[in-house]
């Protein structure tokens, strides 16, 4: 095997984490809104992304846990448009059956294409392309747009995805100068007081710990765990492969959690879902079996 080819299959390993963890999220998200607030969820979110991240730097304590960062006004601006897209895509999630939201975020690859050509100089390849065309695709077959409506709602997941596309262009252009731990870390050291800011200006309290519902401890541990895992996953996905690369492996996002939302919420998936999942299926298959073919 090849390292191109040892590098290409972390990319999928990590990846696979990145789904699993996000599919957490959701399911957290839905659980909790009823107690806490969308901003209280996510602060939630970054502090036990730090208590997990302290644990790591103790157990661990080396040149990999610095914690300046090479490029502090990129850490900003990323965490800044992040915490904005993360609050539009959690209160999409209440709104809207599970599939719908994830089909509308994955608009994110086309950003993030055009952002990593412009600002990365990264490749626009035909496998690429043909993953890209075919998510895109697969995404319009189930939303359907002109026929069913387009909820206005829908709009804030749509303007959500342009902000995750800035976010993983930048979560690229950092990796080749942070280790994976300072980006984390300087993430949630972020985010967290933008969070708890907004949840005060939308009319939250300062303090809202007991408001905390220890019966719910299974999405509490799903939004405090999840939410480290799915973005440590990225970011090293990300260090592995280029970001046109990693984000069409994440369109299985959608497949996957349109099953999840009929198990959980007996969201019925409609024949335009399942037939769009597998044009989305079919276009990251495709550029997994070039991509691998290329660098063997």
């Amino acid at each position: 095997m090849t390292a191109a080819t040892r590098s290409f299959l972390l990319v999928v390993a990590w990846m696979a984490g990145s789904l699993l963890s996000f599919s957490a999220i959701a399911l957290s998200i839905r659980a909790l809104h009823g107690t806490l607030s969308i901003f209280e969820i996510l602060a939630l979110r970054n502090l036990g992304g730090l208590v997990i991240l302290a644990a790591m730097a103790l157990a661990t304590p080396g040149p990999d846990r610095r914690l300046k960062p090479s490029r502090p006004g990129i850490h900003f601006l990323r965490n800044s448009i992040h915490t904005a897209g993360q609050a539009l895509w959690a209160y999409g999630i209440t709104l809207l059956p599970l599939a719908t939201v994830f089909a509308i975020e994955f608009t994110t690859p086309a950003w993030v294409a055009v952002f990593a050509i412009l600002f990365l100089g990264e490749r626009l390849t035909t496998a690429r392309t043909i993953a890209l065309l075919l998510g895109f695709a697969g995404v319009l077959i189930i939303l359907r747009p002109g026929l069913d409506g387009f909820r206005p709602e829908a709009l804030l997941v749509a303007a959500a995805a342009v902000c995750f596309g800035v976010q993983q262009t930048t979560t690229k252009f950092l990796t080749g100068r942070d280790s994976t731990w300072t980006i984390m870390f300087w993430m949630n050291v972020i985010q967290l007081p933008l969070n708890l800011i907004a949840n005060v200006v939308a009319g939250g309290p300062v303090w809202f710990g007991d408001r905390l519902d220890l019966t719910q401890w299974l999405p509490l541990a799903g939004i405090m765990i999840g939410g480290f895992t799915a973005h440590y996953c990225l970011t090293n996905a990300f260090r592995h492969g280029d970001a046109i690369v990693v984000t069409p492996i994440d369109f299985m996002r959608v497949p996957l959690i349109a099953a999840i939302g009929w198990m959980v919420y007996g969201e019925q998936p409609e024949l335009a879902v399942l037939i769009g999942g597998l044009v989305v299926v079919s276009g990251v298959v495709v550029n997994l079996t070039m991509e691998t073919r290329a660098r063997t």
